[in-house]
């Protein structure tokens, strides 16, 4: 997979969220580590997404991970707390704006839906 593979599956995910009723700014920035090296930003400013394949540097959130782990999360395959928990999925910056990143992430089947 190369980084334009990776970006443009990611951004067609993400770019499925609602995030209308998120009212403050976000900012996260993903670098992705080994196949697919590279960096993306994801930003909601007045309740739009905003999905660019640039460094991000006044960012909230750094994420950073493999494209096989962001790509989990992004299905809902994994949960990103335990990601987080293994060491898979670094995070720097604010976390609980760094816990809105399930807002990104379509409804539907999956890790999220299952918890009671």
């Amino acid at each position: 997979m190369t980084y334009k593979d990776l970006f443009e599956e990611i951004k067609c995910m993400f770019m499925k969220a609602d995030v209308s009723d998120i009212a403050t700014h976000l900012a996260y920035q993903f670098n992705i580590e080994g196949e697919a090296e590279g960096a993306f930003y994801a930003e909601v400013k007045d309740g739009e997404l905003y999905i660019e394949p640039y460094e991000y540097y006044d960012r909230d959130v750094l994420f950073t991970c493999t494209a096989k782990t962001l790509l989990k999360i992004a299905k809902k395959k994994s949960d990103p707390i335990l990601a987080f928990t293994l060491g898979q999925l670094k995070v720097e910056g604010d976390f609980d704006k760094a816990l809105m990143l399930q807002k990104f992430i379509p409804a539907g089947d999956g890790v999220f839906d299952r918890r009671g």
